[in-house]
């Protein structure tokens, strides 16, 4: 087997962006070699080594069958993904075969003409219906799939036992619970947060606005409306907005937090409770509340209820302009395996899409079980449209947010206003 791995600097990268055109890539390619070369971009993690040791395994039994077909995998940095992949889109000599997206980018990476269709060969997988329905819908772009689901990410309720030990506190069971107890947190122990939360954390907000019955848009098939305002969105921005204030979470410092800083801060001992990924599970037992806190999943409006969360993640696309697209279909398949997807969980920590395999890794490890209990409760996607990359780089939600805790606009404006900018982007794309 010959093998390369390329490590990619990033100043190389933003020097491919910036020399590559911006212009939206339409070409495909009708070629399909079988043998050669095939070339794969795949995200570079935090601690890369482990990621790698997986994919280095499927692309061993690859080549071993597929006689004159090498691969070389190159690991790019998620930050500069976005231009690094478009321009790849217009550069048909040196784009790769195969690469890793954000399931949020799906669509205007659809939208950019870089993704194959990929429809029948998805149909065709046997391990293909055994993907959950939202990861399904992340590779899902007017009613054709355009890659495979890699991982899944999904936010639960995070909390210190020893606080609500030490306070005699009961677990939240419903949202309205969650508040108060924050505050009741906080007002036992005013050098904590109750609930850690972030203006600028869109993804942890979302649950509120779900579970009060609300929607980010209305529409399929690429064409949507902005329903950020609507009556039962407005409950749950005012849900979530009602915990900053001195008595649980300062606008002051809150107002300006992300999600990294929500869980930082917990795993710091400064808040009693935050909302996290099961992708945070690490970075909380590296910190100083290791051994005295629990994880559930976040309560929805009614008791026993879960709220509904978003579905992050990764997925495998294979590029239009691939000239080996049945070696790069099949290797696709391969790295987002049932196998494979098991492999990377016990590696990374990354949950698998399969709702069967899932179940498995959540029998093995205690810390899996809330996050796969949401998974299965309900979870919601963003817009499949290319102008959600507008809205989320603009920073509508998070604008709306902060408008309302620092008390600029009431939520009625707010939301009118982040409604607006909504529907100019969605317009925007057609």
């Amino acid at each position: 087997m010959k093998l390369s791995i390329r490590m990619v600097a990033v100043a190389a990268v933003l020097a491919t962006a910036a020399c590559a055109p911006q212009t939206s890539g339409t070409s495909s390619s009708d070629k399909d070699e079988k043998t050669g070369t095939l070339r794969v971009w795949l995200f570079q993690e935090v601690n890369n080594t482990p990621k790698e040791q997986v994919v280095d395994s499927v692309l061993a039994e690859f080549e071993k069958e597929h006689e004159g077909a090498e691969v070389t995998v190159e690991y790019i940095p998620v930050e500069t993904r976005a231009q690094r992949i478009k321009a790849a889109f217009n550069d048909l000599g040196s784009a790769p075969d195969l690469i890793e997206y954000g399931n949020t980018d799906t669509a205007g990476y659809v939208k950019d003409g870089g993704l194959a269709d990929v429809t029948e060969d998805f149909r065709a997988w046997d391990e293909a219906e055994d993907t959950d329905p939202t990861a399904r819908q992340s590779v899902t772009v007017g009613g054709k799939v355009y890659g495979v689901p890699y991982f899944v990410g999904v936010r639960a309720l995070y909390y210190r036992t020893d606080v609500f030990e030490e306070l005699g506190l009961d677990v939240p069971k419903t949202q309205a619970e969650l508040i108060s107890t924050a505050k009741r947190i906080r007002a036992a122990k005013p050098e904590l947060y109750g609930l850690a939360v972030g203006g600028a954390y869109t993804y942890g907000a979302m649950p509120f606005i779900w579970a009060h019955g609300g929607e980010l848009a209305t529409g399929k098939g690429g064409s949507y409306a902005a329903a950020i305002d609507s009556a039962a969105a407005r409950k749950g921005i005012e849900a979530y907005t009602s915990l900053f204030g001195d008595d649980n979470c300062p606008a002051a410092k809150c107002a300006a937090m992300t999600g990294n800083d929500t869980i930082t801060a917990f795993a710091a001992g400064k808040a009693a409770m935050a909302i996290g990924g099961d992708f945070s599970h690490a970075a909380v037992e590296a910190g100083t509340v290791k051994g005295a806190y629990a994880v559930v999943p976040l309560p929805g409006v009614k008791a026993g209820s879960i709220a509904p969360a978003f579905a992050g993640g990764n997925n495998l696309g294979v590029l239009k302009s691939t000239t080996h697209r049945t070696l790069a279909v099949d290797l696709m398949k391969r790295l987002a395996s049932k196998e494979a997807q098991g492999e990377l969980f016990e590696a990374m920590g990354f949950l698998p899409t399969f709702s069967d395999v899932r179940q498995q890794v959540a029998a093995k490890e205690a810390f899996v079980k809330p996050f796969v209990e949401t998974l299965a409760a309900d979870t919601k996607f963003v817009p499949a449209s290319p102008a959600w990359a507008q809205i989320d780089a603009g920073q509508v939600l998070p604008t709306m947010f902060q408008e309302v805790v620092s008390g600029k606009k009431d939520v009625d404006s707010a939301a009118a206003d982040a409604a607006k900018k909504m529907n100019d982007a969605f317009r925007s794309v057609g």
